[in-house]
């Protein structure tokens, strides 16, 4: 199919072009392995890459991305816990020094929310239930009825995000000592505006 040979395509350019201009930070990776400082919970949207909006490059940022950025209530009742064992390995494992949760405007997962009913497949749907994370949230957000209920929730879910990581004993202990700190973000796509979260406030300004 000519989208995966477009991949490929892209793959011979890196190899052709970035990766000779790299070639020393990939072999220290490769022999020293990652300590990225910083983690980032995104969006899985297509057109949120974390890497590209804040131009890192290899090795400098852990990055987690899922449906809506959301980050799910610590739960030790067991089960499969994708986004808690990626949050788990960077903060206990590569001791990142920030923990960055970064929203997005036109997010497809929040305006399914708003829109309600059933956002996945019949039956069983992993979506429905990890929406389900911001619930609450939501059903304020079409009660009190906001000139933008879109945004209004895409930063709501942020601030849940970063409420839900300090649920987590480990986080939460590192928060306390210094050790580690959280940050809210938002990026607007048309705009290419990133905006930060300041929490003592609770309102997100842009960054000149």
């Amino acid at each position: 199919m000519p989208e995966f040979h477009a991949l490929l395509d892209g793959y011979k350019r890196f190899r052709e072009e970035a990766y000779p201009k790299q070639r020393a930070r990939y072999d220290a990776l490769s022999k020293e392995g990652q300590a990225p400082p910083i983690m980032v919970i995104s969006c899985c949207d297509s057109r949120v890459d974390p890497a590209t909006i804040f131009d890192t490059g290899p090795g400098q940022m852990f990055a987690l991305r899922n449906v809506a950025n959301l980050v799910p209530p610590y739960d030790s009742s067991g089960g499969m816990h994708g986004a808690s064992a990626a949050i788990e390995f960077g903060v206990t494992g590569l001791n990142v020094k920030h923990i960055v949760v970064l929203g997005h405007g036109q997010c497809g997962g929040i305006s399914a929310a708003l829109k309600g009913g059933e956002l996945g497949q019949p039956g069983h749907s992993f979506i429905d239930e990890w929406m389900t994370i911001i619930t609450d949230a939501r059903d304020n957000v079409v009660r009190t009825a906001p000139p933008d209920p879109q945004r209004e929730l895409e930063l709501e879910a942020i601030k849940i995000s970063l409420r839900n990581l300090r649920s987590f004993p480990f986080i939460a202990e590192r928060e306390a000592s210094g050790e580690i700190k959280l940050h809210g973000a938002w990026y607007a796509i048309g705009e290419a505006t990133l905006f930060t979260l300041d929490e003592a406030s609770g309102e997100f300004a842009a960054v000149e």
